[in-house]
Formats: C-alpha cells, sequence, structure tokens
C-alpha cells in the first residue's frame, strides 16, 4: 500500500534550517509529482512546494519563496524540503503527499517548531 514518512522536524532557532524528508513506497514514485504542504495551529493546510516528477520545484508561496527548496532523489522514493532562514511564522507540522490514483495520500507530518 502507499506509504509516506516525513522525518527531520524539530526544534530550530530562527535563522536556523532544516532539510524534511519524506520517504515513500507502494507506487510507482518518479511517476508523480509530490507536495509539501505546512498546518500552523489554528489555520488552514497551506501548500509549500510542488516537485513535478522529474524534479522541477514550483508553488512556491510568497512567504517561502527564496527560502525553502523543495527538490527529490527518484532512486531513493524520497523527497525533501530544504528550509533555511527559518522564521518564528514557520512553525507548523509539515506533510507531504501526493495524488496517486485518483486519491490523495499523506504523510503522518513531522513537526517543526522555530524558536529561541
Amino acid at each position: 500500500q502507499v506509504q509516506l514518512v516525513e522525518s527531520g522536524g524539530g526544534l530550530v532557532q530562527p535563522g536556523g534550517s532544516l532539510r524534511l524528508s519524506c520517504a515513500a513506497s507502494g507506487f510507482t514514485f518518479s511517476s508523480y509529482a509530490m507536495k509539501w504542504y505546512r498546518q500552523a495551529p489554528g489555520k488552514e493546510r497551506e501548500l509549500v512546494a510542488t516537485i513535478t516528477s522529474n524534479g522541477v520545484a514550483i508553488n512556491y508561496p510568497a512567504s517561502v519563496k527564496g527560502r525553502f527548496t523543495g527538490s527529490r532523489d527518484n532512486t531513493k522514493s524520497t523527497v525533501y524540503l530544504q528550509m533555511n532562514s527559518l522564521k518564528p511564522e514557520d512553525t507548523a507540522v509539515y506533510y507531504c503527499n501526493s495524488a496517486i490514483w485518483g486519491r490523495q495520500y499523506w504523510g503522518q507530518g513531522t513537526q517543526v517548531t522555530v524558536s529561541s
């Protein structure tokens, strides 16, 4: 079955960096676009990045553009989100997602907390 497993979250100081990973299994990873979303307490889930099947990252919102970079390694069935210059407002649970066979699949999420 399809599985998406995020890792790499944690507590970081403002201005710091983290790299999130999402390991995928159960489908032909290289054929599908992957997305990163985040959800802060009391807020709606927000699309952070889309990484096309061939590795082009698009759809960064203004709030993260220039600071976040999505990428993927199709040989490892893993998608990444490099987050630099982190701000307290980046605090959220980060999820990876893909639409496969007409259905949305989500990972369990990884918590990112930006605080001094």
